[in-house]
């Protein structure tokens, strides 16, 4: 039985990659498909399809505008049957103007002449048109929302620097996470409503300190993201910066948190001057600082889960979580920790509470304090899975999880790992049963596994609920700590068992 790769090219057909990622994800779960992608026929999309052994000759001759579909299977006839259904879920994705469904206009002027109160763009196009039709967005008077990623550093600083001129918000690029107006968009979950604003370069920060506080009984106003780069030195903050601006004049927002990496050193004092000029409150989560100098109305948090206690101002799920009392000791001679996580941000902030610890750490997204990752490394391993170089031709893995269970089992049996951490992020995008699926493999490990932790980011109004979520979890051994910083310090504490 010899392997079969087959390439299908369709002409001048456009869909945004969530879809393109969704369908990707299904076609690969057919028996016999060793790999499956669906992307339009940009340069960097051929060249990751070309890394994950995909692409032919066919689809090496694709137009930026032309979607390919590659297929990887067992033989011919599987192959035949994968792009038979990719070709199904293509023809019902484009059914939107028939009889019982709702028009879907084909152009962006066409969306906005249907809806003139529109007031936002959500853009998920390839990264080379993006900065393209976010022109047009502006020029019809939207805020855009920029989900695209691979946009050039100068583009992004030219189309911020012409929104602010017409007084309009770009979010992004790379932005993955908003809630606007009660609104979730992209990845992003089901929380109350409240008087809760949330600016963030950071997507899944975003998330984790939305859900923390809608699950304290608090709710989010609006939840502004700005895309990763943005508080770099040559973006100055832009977006950030109109960001707090609008909330400061939005009456519903009574307390902003502003969450990120570090950001550039000018940027920390132009953000610094704007919080203290505010009349409002705030709390400043900029992960792996330690130290900054901020205004009275403002608080420090180191973690995201702390940025979610201040912003309550009083005790969120778990506070009365207890990590010495809960530790579990792993099986004889384990010692090191090994975290494989969906989250950036998420894999950040477990990196810097054992930093803050004293512990060494090694990550192949490593913050201050920590070292790149090395296989022969002595120190704890914490991987960012959702990273480029883990991503290539695959779905990120919080839409597909399976992008991560190579290298779970794999660590399972590495005799000098005693314990696992993993994070769970639930809500709009992700994955339908993430613990569903992780646990679908880990019945044969057997006993003397590693101690396994996990964290679920989410809500119970999320369509995965995060209570049944938790609930599988704990019943199959997995222990389960109510935020990532708290899952980071039960890892710990059962090093020290």
């Amino acid at each position: 039985m010899s392997t079969i790769i087959i390439n299908t090219v369709k002409k001048g057909f456009f869909l945004d990659s969530v879809a393109l990622m969704r369908f990707s994800r299904e076609i690969s779960r057919l028996e016999g498909v060793e790999e499956a992608a669906l992307m339009m026929g940009t340069p960097s999309n051929k060249e990751i399809m070309k890394d994950a052994g995909i692409l032919t000759e066919e689809g090496t001759g694709a137009a930026p505008g032309d979607l390919i579909i590659g297929i990887r299977a067992v033989n011919r006839d599987v192959a035949e049957r994968a792009l038979e259904k990719s070709g199904k879920l293509l023809e019902g994705s484009s059914k939107g103007d028939k009889k019982g469904e709702a028009w879907r206009p084909k152009t962006l002027s066409a969306a906005v002449k249907s809806d003139p109160q529109a007031s936002l763009a959500l853009i998920s196009v390839a990264g080379e048109f993006a900065v393209s039709e976010a022109r047009k967005a502006l020029n019809e008077g939207l805020n855009v929302m920029i989900f695209s990623d691979n946009v050039p550093l100068s583009d992004e600083i030219q189309l911020k620097e012409e929104a602010r001129e017409l007084g309009l918000l770009v979010m992004g690029p790379d932005c993955g996470t908003a809630i606007i107006d009660g609104v979730p968009l992209a990845f992003a979950n089901n929380v109350n409503r409240g008087d809760i604003g949330i600016v963030g370069a950071s997507g899944t920060g975003m998330q984790d300190i939305s859900c923390l506080i809608s699950r304290g009984g608090g709710g989010i106003s609006q939840a502004v993201g700005v895309g990763g780069r943005d508080l770099k030195e040559e973006v100055g903050g832009i977006s950030t910066l109109m960001a707090l601006d609008a909330l400061e004049q939005d009456p519903a927002t009574r307390h902003i948190v502003l969450v990120s990496k570090p950001p550039s050193v000018s940027v920390v004092s132009r953000i610094v001057e704007k919080v203290k000029m505010s009349e409002k409150s705030f709390t400043v989560c900029f992960l792996g600082m330690t130290d900054l100098e901020l205004p009275e109305n403002a608080t420090f948090a180191p973690t995201l889960r702390d940025a979610a206690l201040s912003a309550l101002g009083g005790p969120i799920e778990g506070e009365d979580f207890d990590p010495v009392r809960l530790a579990v000791r792993p099986p004889e001679g384990r010692k090191g920790v090994a975290g494989l996580f969906s989250g950036g941000t998420l894999c950040a902030e477990a990196q810097f509470v054992f930093c803050n610890e004293g512990e060494k750490v090694c990550s192949n997204v490593a913050i201050p304090g920590a070292v790149p990752l090395s296989a022969a490394s002595e120190e704890h391993r914490f991987i960012d899975l959702g990273d480029d170089e883990h991503t290539c031709g695959r779905p990120h893995p919080m839409i597909e999880p399976a992008v991560r269970d190579e290298l779970v089992y794999s660590t399972i049996l590495d005799k000098r790992v005693g314990v696992i951490l993993v994070d769970l992020v639930l809500g709009w995008g992700a994955h339908e049963d993430p613990a569903g699926h992780l646990l679908s493999g880990l019945g044969s490990t057997g006993n003397g596994r590693p101690v396994l932790i996990a964290s679920v980011t989410g809500t119970d109004q999320d369509i995965q609920n995060r209570s049944s979520q938790v609930q599988r979890l704990q019943e199959a051994g997995i222990l389960v700590a109510p935020s990532n910083a708290d899952a980071a310090l039960l890892a710990l504490a059962c090093l020290e068992k």
